[in-house]
């Protein structure tokens, strides 16, 4: 039974790597050989589909704008979160939980709902088609959602360390950012991860407020077909690309996402 273990456990890995599998192989066949038929590897490999993500304009400055506008929110985001997340874990006022709940309300909406709203005020104030204004309109969805990941570590660390701060002589932006915050690292870590993923994989917010300027990967993508069809090969060496910051972010917050399971906020 315990030799059955390890074996179970790498049938599993290889089930969940098998679509990732199949993307880069594809990425490396042409369009033609994919549509030819079944292969598990490219019978005529090719570096054309990247070739042309690196050299086309359109491609790699879509990534470049994606990187943008989520490093910005996510930064946004974790900035507006921090003190509204320490207000409910540390103080009780008439309506809270109502509020608390109220904010994961807007997490719960689909994009849709505001893309037609978002469209026509930033046209009306001029910011369509700028990194901010994806940034900030998925602010709408990240902020509750790095509310409520945050609040949960918060309320783990106890008053008393707050109220022996200011005993100290401590201000609350010195106590927060020196004392606070340092004990909070693996929440942070967290909230950010679920920030960047959410602001990186949304597409219909991305493409309905960008046009030229701005217009982010996803996007992109979705302008692969031509007369003879889509660029199958293009798109699956696209698709490899993206993954990558998605794995490089949970690599470097891994462990506090394993905290995060512990406290039960993830």
């Amino acid at each position: 039974m315990f030799r059955m273990k390890p074996i179970v456990l790498i049938l599993y890995i290889l089930f969940l790597m098998l679509p990732i599998y199949w993307l880069l192989n594809m990425s490396f066949k042409t369009t033609n050989e994919i549509l030819g038929g079944f292969s598990p590897f490219p019978q005529e490999f090719t570096l054309d589909n990247y070739r042309v993500i690196f050299t086309d304009p359109t491609w790699y400055w879509g990534y470049f704008n994606s990187l943008i506008y989520v490093s910005m929110n996510t930064v946004i985001s974790l900035l507006a979160a921090l003190p509204a997340a320490y207000a409910f874990s540390r103080y009780r006022f008439l309506g809270d939980k109502h509020l608390f709940f109220w904010l994961l309300t807007n997490r719960m909406a689909p994009p849709a709902v505001f893309a037609l709203p978002f469209f026509q005020l930033y046209s009306a104030v001029e910011l369509f088609d700028t990194h901010i204004a994806v940034a900030l309109a998925h602010c709408l969805f990240n902020i509750p959602l790095a509310v409520w990941i945050l609040e949960g570590f918060m309320s783990g660390i106890p008053k008393e360390l707050d109220e022996t701060a200011y005993v100290d002589g401590y201000s609350f932006p010195r106590f927060f950012f020196k004392i606070f915050v340092p004990n909070i690292t693996s929440g942070i870590g967290v909230a950010a991860f679920f920030c960047f993923m959410f602001s990186w994989v949304e597409l219909l917010l991305a493409k309905t407020l960008t046009a030229v300027e701005a217009k982010p990967i996803a996007a992109t993508m979705t302008k692969t077909a031509s007369s003879a069809g889509y660029e199958l090969g293009l798109l699956a060496a696209a698709g490899c690309l993206t993954i990558i910051p998605g794995a490089i972010v949970i690599y470097f917050v891994r462990n506090y996402i394993a905290k995060g399971f512990a406290l039960g906020r993830v």
